[in-house]
């Protein structure tokens, strides 16, 4: 299938900016009618099924399976296994750069966790897969799995998240604490969580010689073309990946997974293309999860109400052989103004799939435990929550003392509080209840997210009919990134929406970056708009050159670009179109390309976060202990808005997540096997649409002249951080039970006593 290139109708155009806009997807439309062609949707010409069989076991080895049966099942061309797996260039174990994790492509016959990959079934039809992965009956030596955060020796992490530090210490802590007329000592727990995107991982992969035709979900297309190559020994110019759509990504696409690496290799060992598509239940262990946490936060505030010490330390979980450590703690840097901050890590190895990037990775994390705290510590001055917030209100960030690049956190507060009608909130908790009989909860949480940018690179045209084209590798994870970069194109080209084509989702196009880190729009959309800029420079040095052109001359007063056209700066009477100077020119188009990079002179002198503040009301039957939310009202300051539409879907889509991570998301694992027991959506609970209550997300106008040149923050991840807390908040001051215990269990509020 080619890159996915789209124009928009007429009838979706605006006129003067696009950005701004709110427009929407331009994708929607193939959506709806079913023509959105994602990675197993494809089926190229003779292809075979491939299935995982994966380890019932969580450590120990393979001692053997039945290839004989699966082989002699109809239908079942081979199977794959560590004895006959194709060679690879690079030992998957092997690790040369902090984005580069170990992978099980059957390298031997170890198992490190439940749910690991241990032979591949390649079959004419997927059921005779399923089939003959069920008949290799496999036996093991089994070992003890070691499960939970008490299950062996922990140690300090050498970095948590991506390089950052593992112990951080700003001011006096002990001293803080020491001279604190109050303080605050509570310790908080969160359960593994694992990606649940609606559409599982999955390749379609055809081998022609050396070179590969892939499809399949990613976030991070350069990313996981140069991982590819690296295993396989080929040039990245010669891996071809398509991926226009992905139904969800939320971190665990960002980086290429080893069961899609499986399925090259049993495309190779065959002759033939392939599709694997992994089932439910094997999204949980190879392909990256939220690791467990529990945080102890140790407060310190004085007799006015104003935090002396902050002291946030967290216990995580990874696998016993790779590194990633959920930078928990670190939700603590940027919020409130303490003199005194630290924030320290520890981990333990656990027999589980390696913990990886999941939607706001350790902000969510930790985010839920320091709202909590805060609340209580305001409890204890029987100061409101939000005034309590307003005292310790950071005018810097706390722990580098930097700036902000802007902060309108004080208006996201104030909107939102109004819109709430915090007001009428009674400070005591269990004052409030329903004509029904129910509990009523207001709470509150802060929301913050680093406003991150990496590298990207795009191509832009202007061709001699007067239409562009603006081309760049982007992906869209639903989050309508397709939409929101067309808009910054036409506006960095100066022209009309329906003039512009637009490319994205595939390999061969300018590397566009990783969709991640909420970055994926100021990222891509600089440079698209660099692009753009580099284009309408090239067109202006024809113009101002030409003695024939209106604009011959115009030298240092410049041009500007809109409508089609290239207008005088200092006299718009003085005009001509891209039609006329490239005709004149004899040229059938003009191109550019532009890069996006963070500034390193911005990011040395600035804090640059999006800030905003969620309000919840929650309903709980005193008897039962059930938990309703009934409303969400967030108010959120994130830079330039590109496309209102598309940034309340993504808020609403956190604040749903935060809503999950506080009442119904966590993943059980049975402590004698390893093996998770609820591994399927029926009983690994999210949200379902009964569970969303009222929602409103207010966007806070601010400019941000630091971050990047067209003042862009991300909004994906931050609807989550203020969220959970704001609705572990409302539990409490419903019930007057303090509930440090994630998921929220019902049975600690029937069992529990006012606090």
């Amino acid at each position: 299938m080619p890159e996915i290139s789209l124009t928009h109708t007429a009838a979706h155009a605006r006129h003067g900016s696009n950005i701004g806009q709110p427009l929407t997807r331009r994708d929607g439309l193939l959506k709806v009618k079913g023509e959105a062609r994602y990675a197993a949707d494809n089926h190229p010409p003779g292809m075979l099924h491939a299935v995982l069989a994966v380890s019932s076991i969580a450590r120990g080895r393979v001692k053997s399976l039945d290839v004989a049966a699966a082989k002699r099942h109809p239908g079942v061309v081979e199977v794959m296994t560590s004895a006959n797996r194709p060679p690879l260039a690079e030992d998957p174990d092997a690790k040369t750069n902090p984005f580069m994790f170990r992978m099980e492509l059957l390298q031997n016959d170890s198992v490190r966790y439940a749910n690991q990959p241990i032979a591949v079934v390649i079959a004419e039809t997927l059921e005779a897969a399923t089939e003959g992965a069920a008949l290799l009956s496999p036996q093991y030596e089994v070992l003890p799995a070691r499960v939970g955060l008490d299950a062996g020796e922990s140690f300090v992490p050498p970095a948590v998240g991506i390089g950052n530090p593992a112990v951080i210490e700003r001011g006096d802590v002990g001293a803080g604490l020491a001279a604190a007329s109050k303080r605050i000592e509570a310790t908080y727990e969160t359960p593994a969580q694992y990606h649940n995107a609606m559409e599982p991982h999955a390749i379609v992969v055809a081998w022609n010689g050396d070179t590969l035709s892939i499809d399949t979900p990613s976030q991070g297309l350069a990313m996981a073309q140069g991982r590819i190559a690296g295993l396989f020994g080929i040039s990245p110019d010669k891996i071809h990946i398509r991926s226009p759509f992905l139904g969800g990504g939320f971190g665990s696409k960002g980086l290429v997974s080893g069961p899609q690496v499986l399925g090259i290799l049993a495309a190779r060992l065959v002759g033939r293309p392939v599709k694997l598509v992994l089932r439910r239940e094997h999204m949980y262990g190879p392909v990256g999860h939220r690791s467990a946490s529990r945080q102890k936060l140790r407060i310190g505030v004085d007799g006015d109400g104003l935090l002396t010490a902050i002291d946030h330390h967290a216990k995580i979980a990874t696998s016993t052989f790779d590194d990633f450590y959920e930078p928990a703690a670190d939700a603590s840097h940027t919020l409130y103004a303490s003199p005194a901050i630290a924030t320290s890590h520890e981990a333990v190895r656990i027999d589980t799939g390696t913990p990886l990037f999941m939607r706001a990775p350790g902000e969510a994390t930790g985010s839920i435990a320091l709202e909590s705290a805060i609340d209580e510590a305001a409890w204890a001055c029987r100061l409101d929550p939000l005034a309590f917030r307003l005292k310790n209100y950071a005018e810097v960030e706390p722990i580098s003392g930097k700036p902000f690049s802007s902060k309108a956190l004080r208006e996201c507060y104030a909107q939102g509080a109004e819109r709430f009608g915090w007001s009428k909130r009674p400070l005591a908790p269990r004052q409030l209840r329903d004509e029904a009989g129910l509990l009523v909860g207001w709470g509150i949480g802060t929301a913050t997210f680093p406003a991150l940018m990496f590298q990207a690179e795009a191509r832009a045209v202007v061709r001699s009919d007067g239409s562009g084209v603006m081309e760049t590798g982007a992906h869209d994870m639903g989050q309508g990134a397709w939409t929101a970069l067309a808009q910054i194109a036409a506006d960095g080209l100066g022209l009309d929406l329906e003039q512009v084509e637009f490319k994205a989702g595939t390999s061969d196009l300018p590397d566009a970056g990783i969709a991640g880190g909420s970055a994926h729009t100021a990222t891509a959309g600089m440079a698209i708009h660099n692009a753009g800029s580099a284009v309408i420079a090239k067109l202006a040095d024809l113009a101002t050159g030409d003695e024939h052109s209106p604009l011959f001359g115009a030298g240092n007063a410049g041009v500007v670009a809109r409508d089609g056209r290239l207008f005088r700066r200092d006299d718009e009477t003085r005009s001509e179109s891209y039609v006329d100077i490239l005709g004149r020119a004899g040229l059938a188009q003009v191109e550019a390309r532009g890069k996006a990079a963070v500034d390193p002179a911005a990011q040395a002198n600035y804090a640059m976060h999006a800030h905003g503040a969620v309000f919840a009301e929650v309903k709980v039957d005193p008897d039962l202990g059930q938990i309703r939310v009934t409303r969400l009202v967030g108010a959120f300051a994130a830079g330039r808005v590109i496309n209102p539409h598309l940034v309340r879907s993504q808020i609403y889509g956190g604040m749903i997540w935060g809503m999950s991570f506080a009442l119904h998301e966590q993943a059980i694992t049975d402590r004698r096997s390893g093996r998770i027991i609820n591994a399927n959506l029926a009983e690994y609970h999210v949200p379902v649409n009964a569970d969303v209550p009222s929602m409103e997300a207010l966007m806070i106008e601010e400019h941000d002249p630091h971050v990047n040149a067209l003042g862009i923050k991300g909004v994906g991840e931050i609807g989550i951080t203020g969220s959970a807390g704001a609705i572990a908040n409302a539990v409490w001051h419903a019930t007057g039970v303090r509930v440090r215990r994630f998921p929220i269990p019902i049975e600690e509020l029937v069992m529990g006593t006012a606090s």
